[in-house]
């Protein structure tokens, strides 16, 4: 029997094979696994001094980076624990002390 794979756009567990694609049951999205694979491997995040991140890094803010309905910015040398990286303009997922769950780019950190 092969590997499930979980679809790419909802999660769903119940993807089954239909010739060279992957189908959704649930969303119906089609997709050819080996190109999931390849795009995943591709993710390259890197810091301001050009350190490669990987998910579950530790950074540091390198500025003050104001936030909108926030009081105060994000100061510099804010210490952020276990980041996530995603795909987008702001490519860092993570939780600030005191600001909550914050989406972050990678140009406004170093690798701690």
């Amino acid at each position: 029997m092969s590997e499930i794979i979980p679809c790419p756009k909802c999660g769903s567990e119940y993807t089954y094979p239909m010739g060279a694609l992957m189908v959704c049951p649930e969303c119906a999205h089609e997709w050819n696994p080996e190109e999931v694979i390849e795009e995943e491997i591709a993710l390259v995040v890197k810091d301001s001094n050009g350190n490669v991140l990987q998910d579950g890094d530790a950074v540091v803010v390198i500025k003050n980076l104001p936030v909108k309905g926030a009081p105060s910015p994000i100061k510099a040398g804010t210490k952020v624990k276990n980041i996530r990286l995603v795909e987008g303009d702001h490519n860092i997922d993570c939780k600030i002390d005191g600001f909550g769950n914050m989406a972050l780019k990678s140009e406004f950190v170093k690798k701690a």
